[in-house]
């Protein structure tokens, strides 16, 4: 299974702030899937984001963008970051001309044009409103036709709306050319809608990595009478009155017939590694990176 992102000890300093932005990540993302980073402000999205691009060199480790290293592969990876930097003078319409003339090979006029959408191409950058400027950013990065696409809180500024239908532009993209998509949110319902891999950073560190499906299938709810949950290995307990409710990670088969089980959700799974950081971090297989120096075909 080919690789679209893979990472090796990555890590991460900033000059003389305390501690490591990314601190030892070791993760693989394979291509063609719609990857969801999430985590807290600090927790080292951006710093992971802005290594792939080519944007930043790591201070230790290594990080692999389509089986090469990032300045190789920058033609063919997109990257929408957190402040959407334009050329304010520019209009609209020379922005998206700007994007034509740089991709000659590549540029793809109709994906642009689906997302500027009833944009004036005649107005100039400066003038747009924020979530106007995101429609434009977001244009040029899926005009490049990349394989690798990736954005940093790209729907922070848009309405309800608006983020509804560019993110149905992003996955229809997606399922047509298998664009491999990274995409940074704090929203966790619209991520759990549409993407189909997880990533949670915290503390600089990967604490979950895998197939969202596969992740939460690792994972049960508990309620039951206070008790051992060995040997499961528990996330997060919390006890009211004589009741215990728990998400563990399942060694084999909860016993039923002591506790009632679900199934977390999304929401619920995130949550819980957030607020519990010395639960022990889970790659599943298909997150789990080669042997270093290895390029996976």
């Amino acid at each position: 299974m080919t690789s679209a992102l893979e990472a090796h000890g990555l890590a991460k300093r900033y000059g003389r702030r305390p501690g490591p932005a990314l601190a030892d990540c070791a993760f693989r993302l394979p291509a063609g899937r719609v990857c969801a980073l999430v985590g807290p402000n600090g927790a080292g999205k951006s710093t992971l984001l802005a290594l792939a691009a080519g944007l930043a060199r790591p201070t230790a480790g290594t990080v692999r963008v389509l089986g090469t290293d990032p300045a190789s592969a920058r033609d063919r990876v997109g990257y929408v970051a957190q402040d959407k930097p334009l050329y304010p003078q520019l209009t609209v319409d020379d922005t998206l001309r700007m994007g034509r003339e740089l991709n000659p090979r590549r540029w793809d006029a109709g994906a642009a044009d689906r997302v500027v959408g009833t944009l004036d191409r005649a107005a100039r950058v400066r003038s747009l409103s924020g979530g106007q400027r995101t429609r434009v950013a977001l244009a040029l990065a899926l005009g490049k036709r990349p394989e690798l696409l990736l954005l940093d809180e790209p729907m922070a500024d848009l309405d309800p709306l608006a983020r509804h239908q560019l993110m149905g532009t992003l996955m229809a993209d997606a399922a047509e050319h298998g664009t491999t998509i990274v995409m940074s949110s704090h929203i966790l319902g619209e991520l759990a809608d549409a993407c189909d891999h997880l990533l949670l950073l915290a503390a600089g560190r990967v604490r979950l990595g895998g197939g969202i499906d596969d992740v939460l299938a690792a994972h049960t709810l508990v309620t039951g009478p206070v008790g051992d949950l060995a040997p499961h290995t528990v996330v997060e307990s919390r006890v009211t009155g004589r009741q215990l409710t728990a998400l563990v990670r399942h060694d084999g088969p909860v016993d039923t017939t002591s506790w009632h089980t679900t199934e977390p959700s999304l929401e619920d799974l995130l949550l819980a590694h957030l607020r519990s950081p010395d639960a022990p971090p889970l790659l599943t297989p298909s997150a789990s990176p080669g042997p270093e120096g290895t390029v996976a075909a």
